[in-house]
């Protein structure tokens, strides 16, 4: 069981929180909040990216041991968070 793991996930947690059920969009950094046409949609697509990918698989990956964990989570969060940004921009931006 690694600990640190386990303390990302809980940040990543109360991040995908703030950002998905308050609408806390200013957290979220790398867009211009004013062009986004959807802020609702916004926060429960980050939300969401937040909380499964990042925070679940930190979670799970705290308790659970594979081969090549350490390359496997940095690189699967990375794409996934980088088709979350080129919807956005594509799809919600004016």
């Amino acid at each position: 069981m690694e600990t640190n793991l386990i303390l990302l996930s809980l940040v990543f947690f109360i991040i995908a929180f703030m950002v998905g059920v308050k609408k806390q969009t200013w957290i979220m950094a790398g867009f211009n909040e004013k062009r986004v046409k959807d802020k609702n949609k916004l926060a429960k697509i980050a939300g969401l990216y937040l909380f499964l990918p990042l925070g679940l698989f930190l979670l799970i990956s705290a308790f659970i041991d594979y081969p090549y964990q350490d390359k496997v989570l940095p690189i699967g969060s990375i794409a996934y968070g980088l088709i979350i940004i080129f919807y956005v921009n594509e799809k919600m931006v004016e």
